[in-house]
């Protein structure tokens, strides 16, 4: 604590490197960052954008930066993108901000930051277009996680040969997340043609009943083949699930 204290007294620290070296989290107006969980869980901490202000996930953001030297962002607007630039911009001009439009993420690292590398493959499967947001969220975390990212898109069974043609993709990843709406058959269909770990990740696409992902999933948990199951459009869940799979096969590998 006293190199701490000292490292703050000579300018080496800011309070907020302190707090989250002494407490594993850093205070901010907005809420906690809690610095210490990807040391802690092997998940690195994720600021959820929705329901927050533009300042606040700047605010947020900044902080993430600040203690781990990277900052993720989920569930984010231009609104909220615009803050966290202008905010990063005027701590460190040279910090890099990565906004995925489409699947509303935000990567924001400083010049320093290292992202892990792991020695395994995560799939991200779609089963059509429309599946895109969720699945690109489970793409982002883990590849922020460290592993290599496979994006296997449009196969549904809707048209079943789309499927088949994808099979020795499918096989050459360590674990698959499979995004599907609708009735949510793919993950199913994928589970009993290889022998990869499989994370179904349900989608809120479709028609009326049931049309805004209780059926995709209701259809995953009541597979016939085994799989694994996250709830409606949870691309970060699955993500990081898939991350920590990806590390234990690296592991594994690596003593093998």
């Amino acid at each position: 604590m006293r190199e701490i204290l000292a490292a703050v007294a000579a300018g080496e620290l800011t309070p907020a490197e302190a707090e989250s070296e002494l407490a594993g989290y850093a205070t901010t107006g907005a809420g906690r960052f809690d610095a210490a969980r990807e040391a802690r869980s092997g998940v690195p901490e994720a600021v959820l954008g929705s329901g927050k202000t533009p300042a606040e996930v700047a605010d947020l953001a900044a902080t993430a930066v600040e203690t781990t030297g990277r900052a993720i962002v989920t569930r984010i607007d231009a609104a909220g993108a615009g803050a966290v630039r202008r905010e990063l911009s005027e701590d460190d001009p040279e910090t890099t901000v990565r906004w995925d439009e489409r699947a509303n993420w935000l990567v924001a690292t400083t010049p320093a930051f290292e992202r892990p590398a792991i020695d395994a493959s995560v799939g991200v499967v779609t089963a059509g277009t429309s599946d895109a947001v969720p699945a690109g969220e489970a793409a982002m975390i883990a590849r922020e996680m460290g592993a290599g990212v496979a994006r296997i898109d449009d196969v549904g069974v809707a048209s079943l040969a789309r499927t088949v043609d994808a099979v020795d993709r499918l096989r050459e990843q360590d674990v698959l997340v499979v995004a599907a709406g609708r009735e949510g058959a793919l993950p199913t269909v994928v589970a009993g043609l290889i022998d990869t770990p499989v994370i179904g990740l349900p989608v809120s696409t479709g028609y009326g009943h049931g049309g805004t992902g209780e059926a995709a999933l209701s259809g995953m948990l009541q597979s016939c083949t085994a799989l694994s199951v996250v709830n409606v459009d949870a691309g970060f869940t699955a993500g990081t699930q898939a991350g920590l799979i990806a590390r234990q096969v690296a592991a594994a590998r690596g003593e093998g």
